[in-house]
């Protein structure tokens, strides 16, 4: 009678201990999925930060590139504006020297 006593007390140790087991994995798969999925969140929230800021800096981009041409297109028509200045400072200047000799 105690070998049964002794056999039911071990079944129910062995039953409670696989119970306690299974449950703790349970709770601790939860925990690392819930903290898995807020890595992943994160991550997801910078990367969507970062594509806006490369948004930002090719729309910046595009502007600084439409200054330029603009800029460059001013150069062109002073430099021809004073090319033609120079022109006719040296039309002057000759007729200036001619009228002198």
């Amino acid at each position: 009678m105690s070998m049964e006593v002794s056999l039911l007390i071990a079944g129910i140790s062995l039953a409670f201990a696989l119970y306690s087991g299974i449950s703790n994995l349970k709770r601790n798969s939860k925990a690392d999925t819930q903290k898995d999925t807020a890595a992943m969140t994160m991550v997801l929230v910078k990367l969507e930060n970062i594509t806006q800021g490369i948004t930002e800096i090719k729309s910046e981009l595009s502007v600084m590139r439409k200054d330029f041409q603009e800029l460059h297109d001013k150069v062109i028509i002073n430099e021809q504006s004073l090319k033609s200045a120079w022109r006719m400072i040296d039309t002057i200047e000759n007729k200036i020297a001619g009228n002198n000799e």
